[in-house]
């Protein structure tokens, strides 16, 4: 049983209460689709799973508190793209790694925009939780970016004014920022794998200071 899975009380969950939790976390994430979270209410997440908003509030405190546990779900299926990041990432092998590290990344965003795009905004706007959990999630691949052009940078291919963290963490914001939106630039005729082929070639060519 995960940490989570708990009631508001602290009390460890059986297995039907671990499936009504899981019924009304589904509810609310495709409830999301179709309402910001400020519009979302309780009421409707528990008329969706056909029980009492007195239930959901057994496991949860309120609609951000079930979003909160729906973005730290999300975020542990980056795992597998981490390991894209600990193979070294020279000639054509590498440039396939990093490609298959954005286009997961897009996958990613898709799969959980609702959820993330509220994640993120709760984080600019200083929510604490919410921010802890974007940072912990993008940390992975951050961490192991800065590792990537610290690498280069010894070795003479990246230059020696860039600060490793810093080029890490623009290239990983820009990554998500390109997932959250690429469906944005497809009216000037930007296509999905144009995004991906691109992002992933800025991002190799960052970290290893090498054209392929």
């Amino acid at each position: 049983m995960s940490s989570l899975e708990v009631a508001v009380d602290g009390r460890p969950l059986g297995r039907r209460a671990q499936q009504t939790r899981r019924q009304l976390l589904d509810a609310t994430r495709a409830l999301l689709e179709l309402h910001g979270v400020r519009d979302l209410r309780v009421v409707e997440i528990a008329r969706k799973v056909g029980t009492s908003p007195a239930t959901f509030y057994q496991y949860f405190r309120d609609v951000e508190d079930a979003v909160l546990v729906l973005a730290a779900e999300a975020g542990s299926e980056l795992d597998p793209l981490t390991q894209l990041l600990e193979a070294s990432w020279t000639g054509r092998a590498g440039i396939d790694a990093a490609r298959a590290l954005v286009d997961g990344f897009v996958d990613y965003w898709d799969r959980h925009r609702a959820v993330l795009r509220v994640r993120n905004l709760a984080a600019q706007e200083g929510d604490e939780r919410f921010r802890d959990v974007r940072n912990r999630t993008l940390s992975a691949i951050t961490d192991r970016l800065e590792a990537k052009l610290a690498e280069s940078q010894a070795a003479g291919r990246v230059a020696s004014e860039l600060t490793p963290y810093a080029a890490a963490a623009a290239l990983v914001s820009m990554m998500e920022r390109m997932a959250a939106y690429h469906f944005d630039l497809e009216p000037r005729g930007i296509t999905r794998p144009d995004i991906v082929e691109t992002v992933a070639r800025i991002i190799h060519q960052t970290v290893t200071g090498r054209r392929v």
